[in-house]
């Protein structure tokens, strides 16, 4: 290559991910070590022979001894796996090559690429890039084998410009250490010299053979005991708040924060396997951060009626719009929104028992879906159901679908879409007694035909907003019994979860839907996020995780063996990419005024965004691969 083009190729370079994230000298040394090379329509290239050739069994020798990153420059080619199957298609300033670049992957797991069109490459040889990374080893993670690597990298990228505020930081960040562990037998007294002299604490928390069973405060002395002229050689259990509400260290502090506002507590004790960590304060959280979702939470609490509430869905889009431009990591965003929607639930049900009366028996509102999994966004509608007693009656539930109604309208009203399918709590077949729903599952894990399938898919994830929690606990548990009884059904499960494979090109008009208003979109949550969802449900109910959110669910099937590390971090970081992804379009389009959606445009895809989405796609299927391998087998 003669020096003339060196400008010309620097110029293409500093517009291609992840070369623009280099400064210019550097990417002008790559340029200078660049080959250039042209395949023909139909031509085959191995990388890992590094040669060029339109037929597979003849080879056209390009350098054995070295190897090569390639940049396409123009045209279009497809890589295949050994045995055949597409792994991606590519277009022009898309980049390949990367695993191939690490000696420990063998050429028999390698891939072939075919010319889809005439095409022009850029090969940048191995050395010249060590050699950069030597000196500069901070650009290293970009161009690293694993794409899990490069997915993190692009995801750091992203977060590392802002500190993240308070209310997005987890307990065990802000909760004191220094805390004050009573026995329930000491007096009165005791504890009062333990907090006063020994710990310095204002609070301090009683167990009984080691198990948390009360807490004590300063206040609560001054009212309890020095007020009323209370034995101080009395047991402290005689005076204590019994059975206090507890936070865990993995909560958000805006979760705590919020249960503080709701109870008007001052104090939470940070409890982690039934043992007492820490401790929570109303002090801990007087910092100068903004805590926009807990004023909105508090404001959603006292509101008067459905207009009152209707009136604060632009404060909410506020909070999404904040949460999304102050680079918060997606899974925490859709917690917070999971949260404010929790709100709306449980302040719509208290003005329909208002309006209505005092229920006529035991019940509880169970929200699904996204809501579910605590990972609530801009375009999430409302999937409920309503469990009642068993001794309910006909009465009884006339009751409840007016209460429903008035829940799901006033929902609806607030920003939050009615069902398509009619998952919801009005809807007289989702609103039953415990022993009808026992059933339902009952039915649909033994013979998960198309319709029960269908069902049993909204109805795996279940979370209590409102009224007896332990009846979500129980059917989560008739679910897990059902499904042992059921070898088979995670088999079928799994066939399905399979069926839709990720696009693997992201370029020109491949892959992108066909048909309809989105035609030539590319359909993120279909193709990406919702086949994550899928695995995660399979792998969680495999290993009967009683979450429903995606990270946990897949967190605990590492913790027990069947998600390899790997497999682990490859698909996390692809869930909070493709999550991200979506997040940012929804942003644009509200910012536009618009309405947000997960179809997007791949006229507005940069090398950056491809490049990550491919790698993303590569890391879905070779996953839904793995689960069928373990789980399909049952069928």
């Amino acid at each position: 290559m003669t020096d003339a083009l060196v400008p010309n190729i620097t110029h293409f370079l500093n517009n291609v991910d992840p070369f623009n994230k280099m400064p210019e000298p550097l990417v002008r040394q790559v340029a200078s070590t660049v080959k250039i090379t042209y395949v023909g329509k139909g031509e085959i290239l191995d990388p890992y022979l590094n040669s060029a050739s339109t037929q597979p069994v003849e080879t056209r020798e390009l350098e054995k001894q070295d190897k090569y990153l390639y940049v396409i420059r123009s045209g279009a080619m497809e890589q295949r796996e050994a045995d055949g199957v597409l792994r991606a298609r590519l277009g022009a300033e898309d980049v390949f090559g990367f695993t191939f670049l690490d000696s420990s992957v063998s050429e028999q797991k390698g891939y072939k690429a075919i010319a889809l069109e005439n095409t022009l490459l850029y090969l940048i040889p191995h050395k010249a890039l060590t050699s950069i990374f030597k000196d500069s080893p901070e650009f290293a993670e970009h161009f690293a084998a694993q794409a899990q690597t490069r997915l993190k990298s692009a995801l750091d990228v992203v977060w590392s410009n802002k500190e993240k505020g308070l209310f997005i930081r987890t307990v065990s960040e802000v909760a004191s250490k220094a805390i004050a562990i009573v026995d329930a037998k000491m007096s009165i007294q005791e504890v009062a010299k333990e907090m006063r002299y020994k710990k310095r604490t204002s609070t301090a928390v009683v167990c009984d053979d080691g198990q948390l069973i009360g807490i004590i405060t300063d206040r609560d002395m001054t009212k309890r005991v020095i007020a009323d002229g209370y034995d101080l050689t009395a047991p402290i259990k005689s005076v204590m708040t019994a059975n206090p509400m507890t936070v865990s260290p993995h909560d958000l502090v805006l979760h705590a924060a919020s249960l503080m506002m709701q109870h008007n507590i001052r104090s939470l004790p940070v409890v982690e396997d039934g043992k007492v960590v820490g401790l929570l304060t109303t002090s801990h959280l007087v910092q100068n951060h903004r805590m926009q979702a807990i004023f909105l939470i508090e404001k959603i609490k006292y509101a008067e009626s459905v207009e009152d509430l209707e009136a604060l869905n632009t404060e909410r889009q506020a909070i999404f719009e904040a949460l999304i431009e102050g680079q918060v990591p997606p899974d925490i965003t859709g917690r917070v929104m999971a949260m404010m929607m929790d709100a709306y639930n449980r302040r719509l049900i208290q003005l329909a028992i208002s309006h209505f009366g005092e229920p006529p028996c035991k019940f509880s509102w169970i929200v699904a879906g996204s809501h579910a999994r605590n990972e609530v966004h801009m375009l999430s509608d409302q999937d409920s159901a309503l469990v009642l007693s068993d001794d309910a009656t006909e009465n009884d539930k006339v009751y409840f679908r007016q209460l429903s109604q008035y829940v799901v309208k006033g929902l609806d009203a607030c920003g939050y879409p009615l069902c398509p399918g009619n998952y919801m709590a009005a809807t007289p077949k989702w609103c039953q007694p415990q022993s009808v729903w026992r059933e339902y599952y009952r039915k649909w894990v033994s013979n998960p035909e198309y319709e029960r399938l269908l069902n049993i898919s909204v109805f795996l994830e279940i979370r209590s907003v409102y009224g007896e929690a332990s009846y979500a606990d129980e059917l989560r548990d008739e679910l897990h019994s059902q499904i042992k009884s059921n070898r088979e059904f995670l088999g079928i499960l799994t066939r399905d979860a399979i069926n839709t494979q990720p696009p693997l090109g992201v370029f020109k008009n491949l892959v992108l839907e066909k048909t309809g208003e989105n035609k030539k979109t590319l359909n993120i949550k279909k193709y990406a996020i919702n086949l994550i969802i899928d695995l995660a449900r399979i792998y969680g109910l495999a290993v009967e995780c009683d979450s429903s959110n995606t990270k946990e669910r897949f967190t605990r099937a590492n913790e027990q063996g069947i998600l390899s590390d790997d497999a682990y971090k490859n698909i996390l970081n692809t869930y909070q990419y493709v999550l991200m992804f979506r997040q940012h379009h929804q942003l644009e389009a509200l910012k536009q005024g618009g309405q947000p959606d997960s179809h997007i445009n791949p006229d507005t895809f940069g090398s950056f965004e491809r490049g990550n989405l491919k790698d993303a796609f590569l890391i879905i299927s070779g996953l839904q691969d793995a689960a069928k391998l373990r789980f399909a087998g049952r069928m």
